[in-house]
């Protein structure tokens, strides 16, 4: 039972897994603090308000409402996510796209005149039907070993 909880646990993904939330929370706690002390003051400089709406409130028939609260996380996510995209998601989306380099032209493509199936247009033979397509409308005709056109596509004289 050891053996296999002990495997479990050394398994790559499991210990990913543990790695990825590890540095996960680190990077939130980085990111709260630096919307914490310089973005959410910014936002009270702005505003004329100290940055803090935690003390903000207000009653309804004697009920005390702490709206502040929640305009403080609001601000917060607002903030957090706004980091995220222009400090992780653009960078690392921009490094991706050049890394990719540039894709392969898809190869064109043609329908076989027997069956209709959508096959490459440079096919000698249907992949579904197995019947010979090339020199047909759509379809180019094949050379033969000399470079000459192979004498089962060339027109009948």
């Amino acid at each position: 039972m050891l053996k296999g909880f002990r495997s479990f646990l050394l398994r790559g993904n499991v210990v990913d897994l543990a790695v990825g939330i590890v540095i996960g929370a680190a990077f939130t706690a980085v990111v709260t603090g630096f919307v914490t002390a310089f973005l959410t003051p910014l936002i009270g400089v702005a505003t004329g308000a100290v940055g803090d709406f935690t003390q903000k409130t207000f009653t309804v028939a004697g009920t005390r409402f702490p709206y502040g609260v929640f305009v403080n996380a609001a601000i917060g996510f607002v903030l957090v996510a706004a980091v995220i995209y222009f400090v992780v998601v653009v960078p690392v989306g921009r490094l991706q796209t050049r890394l990719e380099g540039a894709k392969p032209a898809p190869v064109a493509k043609a329908d076989c005149p027997e069956c209709l199936s959508t096959i490459p247009a440079a096919a000698v033979r249907c992949s579904f039907c197995t019947s010979e397509v090339a020199g047909r409308p759509g379809f180019p005709t094949q050379a033969g070993p000399a470079g000459e056109a192979s004498p089962e596509a060339a027109p009948a004289r």
